[in-house]
C-alpha cells in the first residue's frame, strides 16, 4: 500500500498538484481535484475544517493526514503545508485509484 505522501510526491513530479488551503479550495470548487489531503495538526483548525465538507459535496476523496510538515515535503516545498490537491496524478494514477478504493467507506 502506497502512502498519501508518496502519491502526492509522484503526482508532483509527473502530474500537477495545488498547494495551500486557498488553492485546494478553488480546485475542489472547480471540480478539478482528484484527491485532497490536509494536515490534522493545522492550527487554528478553522483553516482546513471546511475541506472535508466541500469534498463530500463534490464527491472528491479527502484524506486527513497527521503532519503538515510531511505534507510540505511531499509537495516539494521547504515549509509545512496545510493542504494539497492532486489535479493530475501523472504516473501516480494507479496508486491513487487503489488508495481511493481502499479508503472508501
Amino acid at each position: 500500500m502506497v502512502s498519501v505522501y508518496e502519491i502526492i510526491e509522484k503526482a508532483r513530479k509527473t502530474g500537477k498538484i495545488e498547494k495551500g488551503t486557498n488553492e485546494v479550495t478553488k480546485a475542489v470548487e472547480r471540480g478539478t481535484a482528484k484527491l485532497v489531503a490536509y494536515g490534522t495538526d493545522v492550527e487554528p483548525k478553522e483553516i482546513v475544517q471546511h475541506l472535508p465538507i466541500i469534498c463530500k459535496e463534490k464527491n472528491i476523496p479527502c484524506a486527513p493526514i497527521d503532519k503538515k510538515e510531511k505534507l510540505g515535503i511531499s509537495a516539494g516545498i521547504n515549509v509545512s503545508c496545510s493542504a494539497v490537491a492532486i489535479i493530475d496524478a501523472g504516473d501516480a494514477e494507479k496508486d491513487l485509484e487503489s488508495f481511493i478504493k481502499q479508503n472508501k467507506k
